[in-house]
């Protein structure tokens, strides 16, 4: 029988058969991307995610020169009948107006804004608390864990909505910190980034436990790495993905709680624009019931957005988990 190279043939018993081609190495990273590509939900979601952020941005272009009206310009004499009724969506008035007889396209944009302001802002303080507390405890135990556990512990036993109304209230007139947070998109945020830190404090609380206790932290900790170092090099690696999966599945929620709280009336003040405040005042006035496209169109980017984060964060979730690869 001739040589054959043996990097380029399989043997399956007495049988010698060719291999198509070399195996290539990947890395973490790019096992990761092959997987998640290959989720056609997340890759739709993530399109939805770029349409969005893209007519976010763009709010005050189609405002100024695409649809010619700002978000907080009225309409009366040509978008309310001699009953006071709005008018649907026409032409010039993509989605109609609201009550006001304010574009409800251009202000719908101006909202989505704010959600992912709010949703970006709070997602990454919330991060920034929530992996400090959590590292902390979890990597010098002792009477340092038991304070931070204690406190994650009061935190999460709080009602969360109850709790945020709570703060937005009394915060809402004079602001908080001696008014260095204002009523707004700062308390908003600050609300909810406060409301949610625990959550993610107790998840990395929990891996740090277990990764403080690796075969190479203690390699580390034998070679005089110091403990900033094991921290920096070691730690904050391996809780990448955890801290991935958290951020984008607690992005939605955020967008959900903003919505809520305006919803209620303690979020974003009149006249900036707001979905939940939308869909509030729709329900409060009753305009649903001659003025069905007030509480519909953002109801849908509503439901869209928090589809699409979602949908990318359950993709994430599957592609970074090791058990699945």
């Amino acid at each position: 029988m001739a040589t054959t190279d043996p990097t380029l043939v399989a043997t399956t018993g007495t049988e010698i058969l060719p291999i198509a081609g070399e195996v290539q190495a990947r890395s973490p990273w790019e096992i990761f991307w092959l997987r998640f590509r290959q989720d056609r939900a997340a890759m739709a979601g993530l399109v939805v995610i770029g349409v969005l952020i893209v007519l976010a941005l763009a709010a005050p272009l189609f405002a100024n020169y695409v649809n010619h009206h700002p978000p907080n310009i009225t309409y009366p004499n040509t978008q309310l009948n001699q009953y006071g009724v709005p008018r649907g969506p026409s032409g010039q008035f993509w989605f109609g107006v609201d009550p006001n007889a304010r574009d409800l396209f251009v202000r719908i944009l101006y909202g989505a804004r704010v959600s992912l302001i709010i949703a970006f802002a709070a997602t990454g303080i919330s991060l920034a608390l929530g992996i400090a507390a959590g590292i902390v405890a979890g990597f010098y135990r002792g009477w340092v864990d038991t304070v931070l556990a204690r406190l994650m512990d009061i935190m999460l036993a709080f009602p969360l909505l109850l709790l945020a109304i709570g703060l937005g209230q009394a915060c809402a007139v004079k602001g908080c910190f001696g008014g260095v947070i204002r009523p707004g998109l700062g308390l908003v945020t600050m609300i909810i980034a406060f409301a949610n830190w625990p959550y993610l404090a107790r998840i990395i609380r929990g891996q740090v436990l277990s990764i403080r206790e690796k075969e190479y932290i203690e390699a580390a900790r034998s070679l005089g790495a110091s403990n900033a170092r094991i921290l920096a090099a070691e730690v904050l690696p391996n809780l990448a993905a955890p801290i991935i999966v958290y951020a984008s599945l607690v992005i939605p929620i955020n967008i959900l709680f903003e919505a809520a709280l305006s919803f209620l009336g303690v979020g974003i003040n009149p006249p900036d624009a707001s979905w939940g405040q939308m869909i509030g005042d729709a329900a409060s006035s009753g305009a649903f019931t001659y003025a069905w496209w007030f509480m519909v169109f953002p109801g849908v980017f509503l439901l869209a957005t928090v589809l699409a984060f979602n949908l990318v964060g359950d993709a994430l979730r599957d592609a970074l988990d090791p058990r699945g690869r």
